[in-house]
């Protein structure tokens, strides 16, 4: 009688660059004979790619440990990514049997056949801390991992960041910046078009970094344009200081792309954008978001902000909620500020109670909703192009949802059917 087939539950958290590199584990797992099921299921083998940007990030990987050992105290658990990337956290400490630290990931299979020799060999964390490192290389499984009923896929081309803001530890779990080379993005771009995906979303730690000896964002997008039949190019988080004159005419005279740009912001006050260690001011904000609204027309705006930063006053809270009202988001993600150890934010004076931060996160959050509205609004009666996903649900009717180039929702309740297609509609 045949062995009854492995099966694998993998559990993302995180970033939109763990959730790249989930599902490229997910496929070197199915590629080597396993059975991939939901992370709800009882499996022979749990992978949890964990996250460590807020402490809540970090409570989360601890509890998604814990529930797998509970769905089956049998099965290997592994750990990976950023949280388990510090040095002090072992397997006896999170009730795991493997540790993989960011950039060993790829070798998912060999460390697990290492660890089935000796049983002892159950880290493997390099010091990802310092200069040097290259990008690591997933190109060997370059046709799997997407379905080829996907209409979206994140492609990750970069990772590390050097930046070192003062509330932030990513740098020191994801290392220094490293980029993925421009064929191989675009092979792979190739490959999710051929497999009928309309739309990638280029994904990294700090993808404003992006450089392939000399080739820059720019020179990558226009590369993927030229030599890729890709319908949908979007761009994940920016850096504010990224938007010149020349980036923005020329990033507008590609077909591909979508006017939806995140320009990570963190504070609308300069004195506390200094106290982040963050590399531009409002002004170099301003200008950015000018240029984008000068060559695309009404482009999606959306950020970050963080609320109750160690030593915010009420006067540079309100003067940071001017600038956004100022700005007119699209969206905004707003988080009230968590305390990293380790960052130097973690030993400034002046922390704030979690009443202050949550109350003044509270107020943001409000703010984004209303100005969302009235970017949706700006749109109301026109017509625009929607890439249909798939059906939902909603108050009982199903209907067909998806997302303009502006990122939209939009829900249809066409009778055809509507799946990975793109069509006008009017709004």
């Amino acid at each position: 009688m045949a062995d009854k087939k492995k099966t694998a539950a993998l559990h993302n958290l995180g970033c939109k660059v763990n959730a790249y590199e989930t599902e490229k584990m997910s496929a070197l797992l199915s590629k080597s004979g396993y059975k991939i099921v939901p992370f709800t299921e009882k499996a022979d083998l749990y992978v949890i790619n964990t996250c460590s940007v807020t402490a809540i990030a970090d409570k989360k990987s601890r509890q998604m440990i814990h529930r797998a050992r509970r769905l089956n105290p049998d099965a290997m658990i592994i750990a990976a990514g950023c949280y388990v990337q510090q040095k002090d956290i072992t397997p006896q400490t999170l009730g795991c049997d493997i540790i993989i630290g960011n950039d060993e990931k790829s070798r998912l299979l060999e460390i697990i056949e290492e660890y089935q020799k000796d049983n002892s060999l159950n880290i493997s964390r390099h010091d990802i801390n310092h200069a040097g490192e290259e990008y690591e290389d997933w190109s060997h499984l370059s046709g799997h991992g997407f379905a080829a009923s996907r209409t979206r896929a994140f492609i990750k081309i970069q990772d590390g960041c050097d930046q070192f803001c003062s509330y932030c530890r990513i740098p020191y779990v994801r290392g220094r910046t490293r980029s993925r080379s421009l064929d191989q993005v675009a092979a792979e771009i190739r490959h999710t078009a051929d497999n009928s995906c309309k739309e990638v979303v280029l994904t990294g730690i700090h993808l404003s970094s992006y450089n392939d000896n000399g080739n820059r964002l720019i020179d990558l997008c226009e590369a993927i344009e030229a030599s890729t039949p890709i319908m949908r190019l979007r761009l994940s988080s920016l850096e504010p200081t990224i938007v010149t004159r020349d980036f923005a005419k020329r990033l507008s005279s590609l077909k591909c792309i979508c006017p939806h740009f995140h320009l990570s912001l963190q504070s609308g006050c300069d004195t506390v954008i200094k106290r982040m260690n963050r590399s531009y001011t409002t002004a170099d904000f301003a200008d950015g978001v000018s240029l984008l609204r000068e060559y695309f027309k009404d482009p999606a705006i959306t950020t970050d902000v963080i609320a109750g930063f160690p030593g915010e006053s009420e006067e540079e809270f309100l003067q940071g909620k001017e600038f956004l009202k100022e700005i007119g988001f699209a969206q905004m993600h707003v988080f009230p500020y968590s305390v990293r150890e380790g960052t130097r934010a973690a030993s400034m004076d002046g922390q704030l109670s979690n009443s202050i931060k949550t109350s003044r996160a509270y107020e943001l959050i409000e703010l984004g909703a209303q100005m969302s509205k009235e970017y949706r609004a700006l749109w109301r009666g026109r017509s625009a192009e929607v890439l249909f996903e798939e059906q939902e649900n909603i108050n009982g009717k199903l209907l067909w949802s998806g997302f303009t180039r502006e990122y939209i929702r939009v829900y249809s309740d066409s009778k055809d059917f509507l799946g990975n297609t793109i069509r006008k509609e009017i709004l």
